[in-house]
């Protein structure tokens, strides 16, 4: 996005379109942090930390897209929320708010504890329940609900930057 200091960008492009994927079909960009890096948002407590994400996205195809917290570590604990594309290959800044999980704990470790998943398309098996915007325990078909279909066509393209996740319930400006 012009004027906001960011000189590079994650671009997904497609090149073989599907247009109607397997029912276990994913397509998303995965993040994994470990737990070692996750103690300060006291996990499992009455006084877990909620969490912010901040990204600037842009895309040719317009629609509903979804963004998920997996935890791995306390019998697979998910809470996804969607964010809309509004103008079609226009940076739009996006800002999502996520409550902090007071059941479980990540372990202190240098494992995988949670990963910060941006859904660009999948199959009914993880798309044909209910999305699951509050923590719980994984359910597949709750985990992208809504997803518009970004392999559909090979003229579709999906770009992110400045992409932040932090401890509270507002944005803070970029760190560069």
């Amino acid at each position: 996005p012009s004027g906001q200091g960011f000189s590079k960008s994650l671009k997904m492009d497609c090149t073989s379109a599907e247009t109607s994927p397997a029912s276990s079909g994913i397509l998303m960009v995965q993040h994994k942090l470990e737990g070692q890096n996750l103690q300060y948002l006291k996990k499992g407590t009455a006084n877990a930390e909620s969490l912010t994400l901040s990204f600037w996205v842009k895309s040719n195809k317009t629609g509903t897209y979804i963004t998920e917290l997996y935890d791995f570590d306390s019998n697979v604990r998910t809470i996804n929320k969607s964010y809309t594309i509004n103008s079609a290959n226009t940076w739009e800044k996006k800002t999502i708010t996520y409550a902090g999980d007071t059941t479980g704990a990540f372990d202190n470790d240098n494992s995988a504890s949670l990963s910060l998943n941006f859904w660009l398309g999948s199959g009914t098996n993880w798309s044909s329940g209910t999305l699951q915007t509050s923590w719980g325990t994984q359910v597949s078909a709750n985990r992208a609900v809504g997803q518009v279909n970004l392999a559909d066509s090979t003229s579709n393209e999906w770009y992110i930057t400045g992409v932040q996740l932090e401890a509270g319930t507002s944005a803070s400006d970029f760190e560069f």
